[in-house]
């Protein structure tokens, strides 16, 4: 069974939080019910913004950067989009 839960926050709060939730792809309801979830289960109340590096991404990172370093998998410049596009289906596999 769900409950309403009323909360009273000044309107400059209410706004930075939901544009912040929105730039986390959440709305302000998703995240305050995760944030109660969260403190339910852990007991524990914490808050972080920012963006982690997974270990797949961190490989892929590492892979590109040593392709670019000896000049391989790297395109050239391109001065328009017909162009670009000719190179791509030439070296498309």
């Amino acid at each position: 069974m769900n409950t309403t839960l009323h909360v009273t926050v000044d309107k400059q709060t209410k706004d930075a939080a939901s544009k912040l939730a929105a730039d986390m792809g959440l709305d302000l309801s998703t995240l305050v019910k995760a944030i109660l979830k969260t403190f339910v289960q852990t007991g524990v109340f914490k808050i972080e913004h920012s963006f982690r590096i997974t270990p797949y991404l961190e490989k892929i990172i590492a892979t590109a950067k040593k392709d670019f370093a000896v000049n391989n998998n790297v395109s050239p410049s391109f001065s328009d989009a017909k162009t670009a596009m000719t190179w791509i289906k030439k070296h498309s596999r």
